[in-house]
């Protein structure tokens, strides 16, 4: 079966933390493939979120403007950011964008159609043929439905998208919407399909989780365990996954089962991402509070507790190493990125610290390991995209960008970079050692 590339863009808005991100994903394996290099391909785009938080270094690139989500505990929410939010789809012959403009979001997605070929051909990223995903009817409640956040599910055949207006929509990949699903009261930050792919969870400002059955698109059930908003949600197995919130906790819930089946809390701020590594058996969180944190269903307390950030940690990868992976005789590693302008490489096994990786002078808002486990890609501020020898902690390329680096991703195969920058460009580039 040929493949083919696919970009997508979305916005996504975050209470504190904005992570923009791409993503490649294969048929047999909904998997995450960080790091990668870059090629000819450049494609504008044009961004804006609806909120930043003061204390981040965007507040002072954008102009103010005073969005408030009424019921919500956003009033510090005082500026419009631009973030990049860019998935890679490794099936579809398509494109999708999703432009929000500062000001005047226009709640839509796009699915453009591309011809497939390697970087460095006379690619057209635009076609005629576009599929226009609108979220409303009319002009007069455009604003309330500017999309959120959306997500592929394993086979590229559907895409869920989530909105200001509470909304969760699938559609097909020709654009045609197949369902609306009516549940949140709050805006959607998160969705994500279980590898299965029989159920679809959503997080919300409204500070629950929803499991949708993909069958009959009924709530399947709904998480009321929050006191404030979910920021996100993570899939453990098919049946069980993590949710995390501005009121510091993290929850572990199953299908079926009315509490949480694990409560972790140990963070004093914002958990701003979760990730369980590749077996399922320990969960890594980030925080406002700098630290990082490993977690384990077999204790309440976290296993390790990793404090040598100076700042906020922005986000945090597992390498594909280790066991559950096609790396399985390498080490299991985390990276943290943090806006002290470093990368730390975690030994899990001995929850000791690899390398300190400073070759950045900003702040680093994405980390992307190879699918090989052997390099670290890194994004940040400084608008350089390193690769790092994971054995060695010493870079080994370095590409200059013209703005700052928000997501850095690898092609399933390594043999390709993806970055989104700050000017509204998108880059891929070939890899090669």
């Amino acid at each position: 079966m040929k493949t083919v590339t696919v970009l997508v863009f979305v916005y996504r808005p975050f209470p504190t933390v904005f992570i923009p991100s791409l993503r490649w994903e294969n048929q047999e394996k909904m998997m995450w493939c960080q790091s990668g290099a870059l090629s000819e391909l450049s494609i504008l785009v044009c961004f804006f979120t609806n909120f930043a938080h003061p204390c981040t270094l965007f507040s002072p690139l954008i102009p103010p403007s005073l969005l408030f989500i009424a019921n919500y505990v956003f009033a510090t929410l005082k500026f419009t950011m631009k973030v990049p939010y860019v998935y890679f789809n490794y099936l579809l012959t398509y494109i999708l964008l999703y432009f929000k403009l500062a000001r005047s979001g226009d709640s839509t997605a796009r699915i453009w159609t591309i011809p497939y070929g390697p970087c460095g051909s006379d690619m057209q990223p635009y076609s005629p043929g576009v599929h226009v995903l609108k979220h409303f009817k009319g002009r007069t409640n455009e604003k309330s439905k500017d999309v959120t956040t959306l997500d592929w599910n394993g086979e590229g055949t559907l895409l869920a998208t989530g909105s200001y207006d509470g909304q969760a929509r699938i559609w097909s990949r020709d654009g045609d919407l197949k369902q609306t699903l009516f549940k949140h009261k709050g805006p959607i930050f998160s969705l994500k399909w279980n590898k299965k792919g029989d159920f679809l969870l959503s997080g919300s400002v409204d500070k629950t989780a929803i499991v949708w059955d993909t069958k009959t698109w009924e709530c399947k059930q709904q998480f009321e365990f929050h006191s404030a908003p979910t920021l996100d949600v993570d899939w453990r197995n098919n049946n069980s996954f993590a949710t995390c919130s501005t009121d510091n906790m993290i929850y572990v819930c199953k299908i079926g089962e009315q509490r949480p089946i694990k409560a972790f809390s140990g963070h004093q701020s914002e958990v701003n991402a979760i990730k369980w590594d590749p077996t399922g058996s320990f969960l890594a969180s980030c925080s406002d509070d700098w630290t990082a944190k490993i977690w384990s269903m077999k204790q309440d307390k976290c296993i390790f507790d990793f404090k040598e950030h100076t700042k906020e940690i922005y986000t945090i990868r597992w390498s594909p190493t280790g066991p559950g992976t096609n790396n399985p005789n390498q080490q299991l590693l985390l990276a943290s990125a943090s806006f002290d302008s470093t990368i730390k490489l975690w030994e899990v096994e001995q929850g000791r610290l690899l390398y300190s990786l400073s070759g950045h002078r900003q702040p680093v808002y994405s980390v992307a390991f190879s699918p090989d486990g052997e390099y670290l890609a890194s994004g940040s501020l400084d608008q350089c995209l390193h690769i790092w020898s994971v054995k060695e902690g010493r870079v080994l390329k370095t590409y200059r960008g013209t703005g700052g680096i928000f997501e850095v991703c690898w092609n399933i195969e390594g043999t390709k970079i993806a970055a989104c920058f700050s000017n509204n460009t998108v880059c891929v580039m070939d890899f090669r050692m």
